[in-house]
């Protein structure tokens, strides 16, 4: 057993919905860098929660006549079968809403408020006077007070980038109850984050975090960080501020704090020591698997509370990106937004995993599930590289030497070269360069079967006095097979597990000192994976598409606007529209819904704010063609001067898409 000791954790999925592919991008890349780890002998533990707390939980529970403790307990269920069929192999799954983040939720609160991290002020809200609740931004709707769209949200417009207090929306109602919503005071209470924006600075300047978060991480503290809120009014489901009788722990602050509760749960199971891995002076490794969208919560609150309450900060936080589908975002409407289940009726779970794995790297850049690319990739690959290798091999050795390998290894240098590999495959994996392992490995499964075409078996099993040549070979591939299925134990752990069985050997630890498996009876080879057809992902296409039909009725459908009125073609050749490309695309803080676009019209650059920040993300934006209002009088909101508009359609939300020009058009161009 090695001296190195590691809890390693993913972000909490919200027990609000199913798990989809776009989670499993972080699940899998997590369990494959926590298997891996054990497989080289490290004391590793990988603990994870389901995220139980807030107003959506609440509000769904009561939509379904259920309590939020029945809605957790169902959805738990669910997200545990799917991790489980995916190979996700945790350590420890618990739930936020546990005795354990209860007792630390309040420890870490109460030193804070110890150590003068905590104030209290009264704040005006929307109050919902049917429901006797107050209303977050997001549970209000009515029309923009700047350009009178309908159905927009209470902090700004998506249709036209206007940002707003909720109290100037027009004819504003709840989104629970359908009233009109009143204004109440309140006294909240506050985390003090810029009490440490000295040790922030310090600690992501330490190596805890990617290039690219650093540098996002550094352009806030630069800005200067506020205070964050973390209380919210009863009704809410979550646990009650100690000393503060209906006023509730905003989610986000007993969220991370379900790492150490998870982890804690699985101490008082196996005997382990608590503090040993949390503690202030601990000096194990810390890891934490996160999406790019919740940057914010992990590189900042997050390690702030740990210091601020005396306990370790994180070793290290990676963050990667978001998956596309087909080149796009997830589609409901395209059958490309697919859940985990729906996956898993139709395709093998280990298909999914080694494509996921041959994608990823250490940065934070999106990845795409190419339906096509995966197909070849997984058949060309596992099928018919990796598993090919036992296919050809296995039945010379059943038939002709009764199932047994040979004595003898017949291309010693050879198997040394695939022995010698481990440790370049381990770095790239230790780095978290999966993709970069995969294409290593594939070279080495090119070899193998480069190999056994140049020895040709099938033809020496035909000439007389050659059995013992056809005997190393066919021992001599088994044993490349069995190297290669090594490597791969960590991405396939189902496929590993297979060949184990059919090599007749105990589980594989990491290939450094491996010797060939000699004089050996091997079992009857059976199937160990099948190629992709590409009937099941049509099926699974279809099967996403008649979800969204099966789900509809329980959300309102929204019908297309009514056509505006009839207007003169003088008044429509006021507005000037113009291709642009967009430079440079970047978050707004503070605006929930907005992003910055800074966008070339052909002779000058604009600045322009769009509510787009639901359906994009920022680098996903860079270089793509739009078309934009360019003479619209220019806007000064309280983040800057707008000045045109981009063009988009859609309901709004994640459904939203901005409209794109074909190719040829350049920037400048105008659209008439």
């Amino acid at each position: 057993m090695s001296d190195r000791k590691i809890l390693v954790t993913s972000a909490l999925p919200y027990a609000n919905g199913p798990i989809h592919l776009g989670h499993l991008v972080e699940y899998i890349q997590t369990d494959i860098w926590v298997r891996f780890q054990k497989q080289r002998g490290n004391q590793c533990y990988y603990v994870c929660a389901d995220d139980t707390h807030g107003t959506p939980i609440m509000l769904r529970a009561d939509r379904e006549g259920i309590t939020p403790e029945q809605l957790i307990a169902d959805v738990e269920q669910q997200h545990r079968a799917d991790f489980d069929e995916f190979g996700v192999d945790f350590d420890n799954y618990h739930s936020t809403h546990s005795p354990e983040n209860k007792e630390l939720s309040a420890l870490i609160y109460t030193r804070l408020r110890e150590g003068g991290h905590i104030s209290q002020r009264t704040i005006t809200q929307a109050y919902d006077p049917v429901k006797n609740m107050f209303l977050p931004d997001r549970f209000i709707k009515g029309e923009c007070p700047k350009c009178g769209a309908q159905d927009q949200y209470g902090d700004s417009c998506e249709a036209c980038g206007a940002t707003y207090a909720p109290t100037d929306l027009k004819n504003a109602v709840s989104v629970i109850s359908g009233e009109k919503p009143i204004e109440k005071d309140s006294e909240h209470y506050f985390f003090n984050l810029d009490d440490f924006t000295q040790m922030l600075k310090d600690w992501t300047q330490e190596g805890h975090l990617q290039h690219e978060v650093y540098n996002k991480m550094a352009e806030w503290l630069e800005n200067g960080l506020q205070q964050w809120d973390i209380s919210r009014d009863a009704p809410y489901f979550g646990f009650e501020i100690p000393d503060a009788p209906g006023k509730y722990f905003y989610v986000w602050l007993d969220a991370p704090i379900g790492y150490m509760a998870s982890f804690k749960h699985l101490c008082e199971k196996q005997g382990l020591n608590f503090d040993e891995f949390w503690g202030e002076d601990s000096d194990v490794e810390l890891y934490h698997f996160i999406g790019k969208d919740i940057i914010y919560f992990h590189a900042l609150f997050w390690p702030a509370m740990l210091s601020g309450a005396k306990f370790r900060t994180p070793s290290a936080i990676f963050a990667h990106g978001f998956l596309t589908v087909n080149g796009e975002k997830m589609s409901k409407s395209r059958g490309t937004f697919i859940k985990a289940r729906t996956y898993l009726d139709h395709l093998n779970p280990e298909y999914l995993r080694y494509y996921f794995a041959a994608k990823l790297s250490a940065g934070v850049e999106d990845i795409d599930l190419s339906f096509a690319d995966f197909t070849q990739r997984v058949n060309s690959d596992l099928v018919g590289k990796v598993v090919n290798i036992a296919s050809r091999c296995s039945g010379f050795i059943k038939k002709r030497f009764d199932g047994k390998l040979s004595s003898n290894c017949a291309e010693p240098e050879l198997f040394q070269q695939f022995v010698d590999a481990n440790d370049k495959i381990a770095e790239l994996y230790e780095k978290r360069e999966f993709g970069k392992a995969m294409r290593e490995i594939m070279a080495l499964a090119d070899k193998a079967n480069q190999y056994i075409d140049e020895k040709k078996p099938w033809i020496i099993a035909k000439e007389e006095g050659r059995d013992a040549e056809l005997h190393e070979i066919c021992s001599m591939g088994i044993n490349l097979f069995r190297l290669l299925v090594a490597y791969l134990k960590p991405v396939n752990p189902k496929l590993a597990a297979n060949a184990e069985s059919f090599l007749n050997i105990e589980a594989q630890a990491w290939p450094s000192e491996t010797q060939p498996l000699l004089d050996h009876g091997i079992n009857k080879f059976k199937p160990l994976m099948t190629r992709v057809e590409a009937d099941k992902i049509d099926a699974i296409i279809e099967a996403s598409r008649e979800n969204l039909e099966k789900e509809a009725p329980a959300q309102p459908v929204k019908k297309c606007e009514p056509i505006a009125e009839t207007i003169e073609f003088d008044d429509f050749a006021k507005i000037d529209l113009r291709i642009a490309k967009i430079i440079k695309a970047e978050h707004v803080k503070g605006a929930d819904k907005l992003l910055q676009l800074t966008v070339d019209i052909g002779d000058e650059t604009r600045n322009i704010f769009a509510g787009i920040k639901s359906a994009y993300a920022p680098e996903d934006l860079e270089g793509k063609l739009t078309v934009v209002v360019a003479n619209l009088k220019p806007r000064k909101m309280r983040f800057g001067l707008s000045e045109g508009m981009v063009l988009a359609a859609g309901p709004g939300g994640e459904d939203l898409w901005i409209l794109s020009p074909e190719q040829g058009a350049q920037p400048g161009m105008r659209v008439k």
